[in-house]
């Protein structure tokens, strides 16, 4: 048996946890800026339609009287922090997918904790004592119908599918609901006459592969009740990345290069901090009619280099005619691998020599930052 944790509303149930004041608001957490988005919206405010990434400005046509706070991400990782802890005392195999969400692999623990649906009640009682915070529960023999089955009864809901359960469940699931299937993947599904898992389970493999390619095979894998996934206690990082949406369109490329190099340094700092290196660097950019633009780099070594990532970064801009104004800009970094992999020397090292010595700078910059907080050196561009 399988379970996926998730907490409801989490950034606002904290704001709430911190604020008793807000309780029954209508909430949302985000910024209360022209261009600010809803990160997350309590139920209250989801009953007028609010929902995450939804503008602010529409936020509020729908709810005059919407309460906005800003976010705490550092309050938020702090509490996800101590939840996943707490699950861990559960059973060692917690899969952490997002700051709000666990799968726990609970087999062979009945004999600890009672069978699934004690278990399952016994953490939700546990979470709501210890945190004070609501989560919705599923649970299944596969991974996929847990995440599925928690959000069968959210808020505060608990949803366990047992074993001789399955089959039909399946059958009877909207390929709307699988993972994976958005709104293109569905409606070219629906075209070829599939609406249920029934439908797909009919279909022969091959015909689904030629029509989707591997997404095809697994979709009818999953329909016949056979999900290979496992519930993965460790997950190495693949990305780091930063955005902003500016508070005005611009395209005036000094600002955009000021903005470039504040995300370069975050992002830099987050791989010094995980003890990583990467191998790509990414530059994402929004338009202000919303067409999306990405563009990677590969560099000839691994970095860990605020600089590198900047310079590299800028470059992949020059490459890009600013025919019109962007209103998000995004720095990434991809390929990652421990700092301390060995790596080949360069029979000629000038670039080499000139990115260990950034590296080097950032680390002792890093050092002061640790000790007198984020804004104690600073480059000079970002002063104002």
């Amino acid at each position: 048996m399988i379970l996926h944790v998730d907490m409801d509303a989490f950034f606002a149930a904290v704001e709430r946890l911190d604020d008793p004041a807000l309780a029954g608001c209508c909430l949302v957490v985000g910024s209360d800026s022209r261009r600010g988005v809803v990160a997350a919206a309590s139920y209250e405010a989801r009953r007028f339609g609010i929902h995450s990434a939804m503008p602010m400005f529409q936020a509020r046509r729908l709810c005059p009287d919407l309460i906005i706070v800003p976010p705490r991400r550092a309050r938020y990782q702090q509490v996800s922090r101590a939840l996943m802890a707490h699950l861990s005392g559960y059973t060692p195999l917690v899969e952490k997918v997002s700051i709000d969400e666990a799968y726990l692999d609970v087999s062979g623990c009945r004999r600890l904790f009672g069978p699934p649906p004690e278990m399952a009640a016994r953490i939700k009682s546990s979470i709501r004592e210890r945190f004070g915070l609501t989560c919705s529960i599923g649970g299944a023999p596969l991974k996929f119908l847990a995440k599925i089955a928690s959000d069968m009864q959210k808020p505060d809901g608990l949803t366990l599918i047992a074993p001789e359960e399955v089959d039909a469940f399946i059958a009877a699931l909207p390929v709307a609901r699988i993972p994976g299937v958005g709104q293109r993947t569905q409606e070219q599904l629906e075209k070829m006459g599939l609406y249920r898992m029934a439908d797909v389970r009919r279909m022969p493999t091959e015909a689904l592969v030629r029509r989707m390619g591997k997404f095809g095979r697994r979709l009818h894998e999953l329909s016949r009740g056979v999900d290979r996934s496992r519930v993965q206690p460790w997950q190495p990082t693949k990305s780091i990345s930063e955005e902003k949406t500016l508070s005005r369109d611009i395209s005036n490329r000094t600002d955009l290069n000021r903005i470039i190099l504040q995300q370069a340094e975050d992002v830099g700092r987050r791989l010094r901090a995980s003890g990583l290196k990467a191998r790509i660097v990414s530059l994402k950019l929004k338009f202000a009619d919303f067409q999306q633009l990405t563009r990677r780099s590969t560099l000839e070594r691994p970095t860990r280099s605020s600089t590198v990532i900047y310079t590299r970064a800028v470059d992949l801009l020059e490459s890009v005619s600013l025919g019109k104004k962007v209103r998000l800009v995004g720095v990434g970094v991809g390929g990652l691998q421990s700092a301390a992999t060995p790596q080949q020397a360069c029979l000629f090292g000038d670039d080499e020599a000139a990115s260990e010595e950034w590296e080097r700078v950032d680390a002792a910059v890093d050092a002061v930052a640790s000790r007198f907080g984020p804004d104690a050196v600073r480059k000079g561009t970002l002063l104002d």
